[in-house]
């Protein structure tokens, strides 16, 4: 054939088709980050003193499952439950156990969720304060000033992350800045691999991290968490917030 016929028109069609395909994709990532974050709701309103945390993670396991998840991107764990001293340790998922202690009058515990439908991953984790017997909901009513000043310090991590990042940011200069302004706050970065958050991909395997050498901008990939596990120095007590970000026209926002 010397020439294409009149009505040829797959140039024009493969944008389209790529463009509909990432409107879905985005699509399923939302629904299933939506799914963690009504999971981290509904565990609010029932965690009360007494409760075991694997009787959390199984709650919210099976939330996790109700919601739409088929499974658990990270070494097949839903919930990552940690509470009261426990709360400072970081540790890789595949020597993670879940302790059988119980939940306090006044306790503060992490969650950090792994859902998964297909190979779309949501991420999403929360620090969750118990005073007097129940969950504490408003910051500013947390009445353990070290509690209070480390969830506080959590959001102003996630908006200085907004402030601060652009398309031309790498994940290795994102890393030195949010841990300067970790320092700076009085914080120090409990991460086990000392990163605060990586690429969202398909396999385990493939991510990229905020990691110092990782010369990759943060908007060459489609998504990707900032999950800054903090703690004031040598104190028993660490905090974590988790959310998935990606960048639009307008700039970088939370899934």
């Amino acid at each position: 054939m010397d020439e294409l016929p009149q009505n040829w028109t797959y140039p024009l069609i493969q944008p389209k088709l790529i463009e509909k395909y990432l409107q879905i994709e985005k699509q399923s990532y939302s629904r299933i980050q939506l799914a963690a974050k009504q999971t981290i709701e509904y565990i609010k309103k029932i965690i009360k003193p007494g409760m075991n945390l694997l009787e959390i993670r199984k709650f919210c396991e099976e939330k996790l499952l109700e919601l739409g998840a088929d499974s658990f991107w990270y070494w097949d764990v839903g919930a990552f439950v940690f509470a009261g001293d426990e709360t400072t340790v970081s540790v890789s998922g595949k020597q993670y156990v879940t302790s059988d202690r119980g939940i306090g009058n006044n306790d503060i515990i992490t969650i950090d969720l792994s859902p998964q439908v297909g190979n779309i991953w949501g991420d999403y984790a929360r620090t969750i304060i118990v005073e007097n017997g129940m969950v504490v909901e408003n910051i500013g009513l947390i009445e353990n000033p070290e509690w209070k000043s480390g969830l506080q310090m959590e959001e102003k991590l996630h908006a200085e992350l907004l402030r601060f990042a652009t398309k031309e940011t790498t994940f290795e200069k994102l890393y030195y800045h949010m841990n300067e302004f970790i320092v700076e706050n009085g914080f120090v970065n409990l991460d086990f691999m000392g990163n605060l958050g990586h690429s969202i991909v398909k396999t385990k395997g493939d991510r990229i991290y905020i990691e110092k050498e990782n010369k990759t901008k943060i908007a060459d990939v489609k998504y990707f968490t900032f999950e800054p596990h903090i703690a004031f120095p040598d104190s028993k007590y660490g905090y974590k917030k988790e959310n998935i970000y990606y960048f639009d026209e307008a700039g970088l926002i939370e899934l």
